[in-house]
């Protein structure tokens, strides 16, 4: 069941502040408050969707259009057009990366990366 006092709900009714990047009436994008990379951003839709797959089930194709809208001008806006990553996760217990705020989200990362995710990539490669 949707929290509608997640974090991300919270952020899109103004309770919490962020530095936004592209909103419409579909989505919203914010950078993330512990950035991975230098352009760390977040993309939200504004409906109540826990993780992504309940967004392509349930989302209605203009709130999908709308949300798809804000992440190609928020990539735009920061002049992201060529190696960068896009990550969504879902569930608690997702094989390697956890989902830990249960409203869908997309995580777009480009740029120099920080000291922790140098780590915590070469965690993932096991090479340490």
């Amino acid at each position: 069941m949707y929290d509608k006092d997640n974090v991300f709900a919270k952020i899109i009714r103004g309770e919490i502040p962020s530095k936004r990047i592209v909103e419409n009436d579909y989505a919203i994008s914010f950078m993330d408050v512990n950035p991975m990379c230098e352009k760390h951003i977040l993309i939200v839709p504004r409906g109540e969707y826990e993780n992504i797959l309940d967004f392509v089930r349930r989302a209605s194709p203009a709130e999908q259009a709308g949300f798809w809208d804000c992440f190609a001008k928020t990539a735009d806006a920061l002049g992201i057009n060529a190696e960068f990553n896009v990550m969504a996760n879902a569930g608690a217990a997702a094989p390697l990366f956890k989902q830990s705020v249960f409203h869908f989200h997309l995580h777009l990362i480009a740029g120099k990366t920080t000291p922790e995710c140098e780590k915590m990539v070469k965690c993932l490669l096991c090479e340490e």
